[in-house]
């Protein structure tokens, strides 16, 4: 044999092996689940598989034809309120009824660098999120009621990265991805004049760049939902001061203060109306497999903590992180209270509320939108989901498709759900990044539902002595009290 013919097959065996190196690293990790086995109240939690390199399936956007909408469940209607945007992302309806919209993407050279960074831009790219950011601030007004936004307005186009969007008593604020701004605005004015005020500084960009904001019903503080900088602090854990986390700023006093922490990337908020507390979605961490980590959704008591990055649903240790484990976090940490399924990418989150107009089989839960998965196999999320609470304010059963059709099956999707808030007329906006649609969901059929009522708690009886079985008391007297408040509103 020449030595040229043996260099050539030498070359063809390191080919091959390249190729089937390749075809190795494409295939990943498939699912052994469904998603709904990995969801719910009591999601089914399997052992994790931890990757070198990340299981990749991106469903890469096509858009939507003119013709084409997504699959409504039951009862519903779905239209276009707006399209032709450029990436729309948080969408907030003023007390007015007019709409604001931030069209955003990530902050430029946001990526890791070499080799790294080169396939995190080719994945943005293939997932529709590629390319400069708008950073700007758009108001939609349907002028005659029809569903149908007739009016555009550009109001800012000076931001930078803008997430969160909150007004209150004639001011506005917008949560750029390093800090949290405010404005003045009247309701119905065209535009937003004069200099914004910084409140505070953020965490600028990462892995995780979103900067949504919340105001509960009352008082004057805002939450700032601020994602980790990395997937399990891998890039050490002095870049996630302030990340994983949920802050509050006091709107009188100027202060903030961490509220809620060891959550890997919070994104939508809202209060719970029945437990009147705040609820917030998280995307959880990646590379376990297809299977594992759930998304969830869960309250967000002050000071509480989710185990980010060494723990996930309460006493599951991640080994692969490197970082020393603070020694009071074992024991303290929370459980969630309902997964949303494995890398679904859970964002935009809204309660039912009074005036909401999505039928009785909607009436009393939280809606989700699903972003959908970029490393799953198969897809996971590209939906948007329905959640029932009961009238405690606890979540019930299994995610339900109230929107769907998103995947094609091929391996593209229309478009992608993002955000979700109620219109003025009690119809469900939801916004769709990729495609630059906002959709409106309604029973058109359907009555304004009723204002949510919070249950009467009341404490019980104090234990002046403990004497028998502290526990089995303890269960008496809670079921005594439950009867009581039971028979209570039965009589109202």
């Amino acid at each position: 044999m020449t030595t040229k013919r043996k260099i050539l097959i030498g070359l063809l065996v390191i080919v091959l092996a390249i190729i089937a190196i390749g075809a190795w690293l494409i295939r990943g990790n498939p699912a052994d689940h469904s998603v709904d086995e990995v969801a719910g109240t009591e999601p089914l939690l399997t052992n994790p598989e931890a990757e070198t390199f990340p299981t990749i399936a991106i469903a890469e956007p096509i858009g939507w034809k003119d013709d084409e909408t997504p699959t409504a469940a039951e009862g519903l209607v779905v239209t276009r309120f707006a399209e032709g945007l450029e990436h729309p992302r948080v969408v907030y309806t003023l007390p007015n009824g007019d709409v604001l919209v931030t069209l955003t993407r990530a902050p430029a050279n946001n990526t890791a660098g070499g080799i790294v960074g080169f396939i995190e831009e080719i994945l943005y790219e293939r997932a529709g999120s590629a390319g400069q950011s708008p950073e700007q601030l758009v108001l939609l007004r349907d002028v005659d009621g029809d569903g149908v936004a007739e009016t555009r307005k550009v109001l800012r186009d000076d931001l930078a990265t803008p997430s969160g969007i909150e007004w209150r008593d004639g001011k506005l604020y917008i949560a750029n991805h390093d800090a949290l701004l405010s404005f003045d605005y009247a309701l119905g004015d065209d535009v937003v004049a004069g200099d914004a005020t910084k409140l505070m500084d953020l965490p600028p960009a990462g892995s995780h760049w979103m900067r949504n904001i919340f105001m509960p019903p009352e008082g004057d503080v805002i939450y700032i939902a601020v994602g980790s900088a990395s997937n399990i602090g891998e890039k050490g854990m002095e870049i996630e001061k302030g990340r994983a986390a949920i802050h509050e700023y006091n709107v009188e006093s100027g202060k903030s203060r961490i509220y809620g922490t060891g959550m890997r990337n919070a994104n939508g908020m809202a209060y719970n109306p029945w437990s009147e507390e705040l609820w917030t979605t998280v995307n959880e961490r990646d590379m376990l497999g297809s299977d594992m980590v759930p998304d969830y959704l869960t309250n967000v008591p002050i000071g509480v903590n989710y185990g980010w990055p060494w723990y996930y649903y309460k006493d599951n240790v991640d080994d692969r992180v490197e970082a020393p484990m603070p020694s009071t976090l074992p024991g303290y940490v929370r459980n969630p209270e309902f997964a949303l399924g494995p890398h679904v990418a859970a964002l935009g989150l809204v309660f039912t509320e009074e005036g909401s107009r999505m039928g009785t089989n909607f009436g009393n839960g939280a809606f989700i939108a699903r972003h959908g998965s970029w490393n799953r196999k198969p897809p996971s999320g590209y939906d948007l989901v329905y959640v029932e609470f009961d009238d405690r304010g606890n979540p019930q059963g299994k995610p339900v498709e109230v929107l769907g059709g998103f995947l094609t099956g091929d391996g593209t999707t229309r478009g992608r759900p993002t955000w979700v808030d109620w219109a003025g007329d009690g119809a469900l906006l939801m916004s769709d990044d990729t495609a630059g649609i906002i959709w409106r969901v309604i029973a058109p059929d359907a009555e304004p539902a009723a204002k949510p009522v919070a249950p009467v708690r009341k404490s019980l009886s104090p234990r002046r002595n403990l004497t028998g079985d502290p526990k089995g008391r303890f269960n008496q007297d809670f079921s005594r009290e439950a009867k009581a408040a039971a028979a209570a509103k039965a009589a109202e």
